[in-house]
């Protein structure tokens, strides 16, 4: 995939070297072609990259300030599906999936109840999920940290996620000391909601990373409510 943006700050052929050199070495970025005036970056990537990876590739210190240039926003936004469904379509056929083999383990396990399908859907939530991001952890580590509080801080937080989600889904389908499961599970969802929740107050043109890389999804209110659900059903085991 090829995108197109605007670098301020570059003010000689050097600062343009180090900017082509900087860029290069991000593992997802095929070729880079950067001008100096105007100040432009056409770049070549196998996986979508968030600007605030590239941002902080080139600049942390924003030295130099990479944007998405005024084309390739208005391409994007005319690449986005209009059709809420078709948009959130593999989210919703996963979740779909996910309750009916919930509800099959529950209904054949000694003691049927609500609490009893909502463990194994948590379980299946967390594990089907990881499974997404695992398919490509720096692609998932680099569009998570343009929205996670913690992981926009500390990257490798979004490298360990993953594992995190699937260490936690196989202790909810383990049976052990599920309480403590659910404390862990709380605290976790609820941190990443806060997150959401401050991307879409500031309006944030930014990717869902929670089914990694694969699906293209807009990061929006099905997001918040994915992971309200989960902050939702632990409080309601917990209290169970």
């Amino acid at each position: 995939m090829r995108h197109e943006y605007q670098i301020e700050g570059m003010t000689c052929g050097g600062c343009q070297a180090k900017v082509k050199s900087d860029l290069l070495r991000i593992p997802e970025v095929i070729s880079v072609d950067v001008s100096l005036n105007p100040g432009h970056a056409v770049i070549e990537m196998s996986n979508h990259i968030p600007v605030s990876a590239l941002q902080q590739a080139i600049s942390p210190d924003k030295r130099y300030v990479i944007k998405e240039s005024g084309n390739q926003a208005s391409e994007m936004s005319r690449q986005e599906p209009k059709n809420w469904f078709l948009t959130y379509k593999p989210l919703l056929l996963i979740f779909g999936y996910i309750s009916v083999i919930s509800l099959v383990a529950a209904i054949k396990s000694e003691a049927f109840s609500p609490a009893t399908w909502m463990n194994y859907f948590m379980g299946g939530f967390f594990i089907t999920f990881s499974f997404f991001k695992m398919l490509d952890l720096r692609g998932f580590a680099d569009g998570y940290s343009s929205y996670d509080l913690l992981a926009g801080k500390w990257y490798s937080y979004g490298l360990l996620y993953p594992f995190i989600e699937l260490l936690l889904g196989i202790w909810l389908l383990s049976g052990i000391n599920l309480e403590s499961a659910y404390w862990l599970i709380l605290g976790l969802m609820a941190f990443s909601t806060l997150g959401v929740m401050k991307s879409l107050r500031e309006k944030k043109d930014i990717r869902c990373a929670c089914l990694g890389t694969i699906f293209k999804l807009p990061l929006g209110t099905v997001t918040l409510a994915e992971d309200s659900l989960m902050v939702a059903m632990a409080i309601l085991m917990l209290v169970i």
